[in-house]
């Protein structure tokens, strides 16, 4: 038999290598507290900038729309002896013509002495009678009226004056029908203390005693508004 052969060496182990770890994605770090108060800070301030341009924005707006209706509502001063001071809309609706002639019945009866009561009584006549235009026509021609004796009436004129009261002249003048007005209004005893329209009715000797009450107010808000000094 043949020899057996000889055994071969065994050979050591080789020695595991360690396993790689790997390595786990590195977690993002949370900024600090100071970052995180400068970051709030940062976001503060541009709140604050947004709020103040939105403000600047809103006043801005603001005072473009209201200044121009702040000076609309100024009305300009009026001048009661320049027609062209006097508001082209008007005083509680009484314009134009209207104005210029309630003028002439202020200034005349101021002439005359007459003061705020008694001129707002002129004007609230001249209203009643001929709505403040210097008609050369009256009652007869607008609605057939009659004197108490059956005579047509007569009357013309601002104060709608019947021909005992002066000349077509006279009583077509606004200045010289106002003063015949007032003449007669201060010779009637105790008008100051009469109800406005009372005393006009004494002087008119028109049928209804109360119907001049309806003129008071817009007869008082045109002799306020004209009453001002020129400037």
């Amino acid at each position: 038999m043949s020899a057996a052969p000889a055994s071969r060496a065994k050979r050591a182990p080789a020695s595991k290598r360690p396993a790689k770890r790997r390595k786990s994605p590195q977690r993002r770090r949370k900024p600090g507290g100071r970052r995180q108060a400068a970051n709030r800070l940062r976001r503060r301030k541009i709140r604050q900038r947004l709020l103040i341009s939105a403000g600047a924005l809103v006043v801005a707006v603001g005072l473009f729309v209201l200044i121009p209706l702040g000076l609309a509502r100024d009305p300009a001063p009026i001048c009661i002896d320049d027609p062209q001071t006097f508001p082209a809309a008007g005083i509680e609706g009484w314009s134009g013509e209207q104005l210029e002639n309630a003028a002439t019945i202020i200034r005349t009866a101021e002439a005359l002495g007459f003061a705020r009561e008694g001129q707002i009584i002129g004007v609230m006549t001249a209203m009643g009678e001929s709505s403040l235009r210097n008609i050369d026509y009256g009652d007869w021609e607008t609605r057939g009226f009659t004197n108490p004796d059956g005579t047509r009436t007569t009357s013309i004129g601002l104060f709608q004056q019947q021909e005992w009261w002066g000349s077509v002249e006279q009583r077509m003048d606004p200045a010289t029908a106002t003063t015949l007005f007032f003449d007669r209004l201060g010779r009637l005893p105790n008008w100051q203390t009469m109800e406005p329209s009372a005393a006009i009715h004494r002087v008119q000797i028109n049928t209804d005693r109360d119907y001049y009450s309806r003129f008071q107010a817009d007869a008082t808000a045109v002799v306020d508004a004209m009453s001002g000094p020129c400037e």
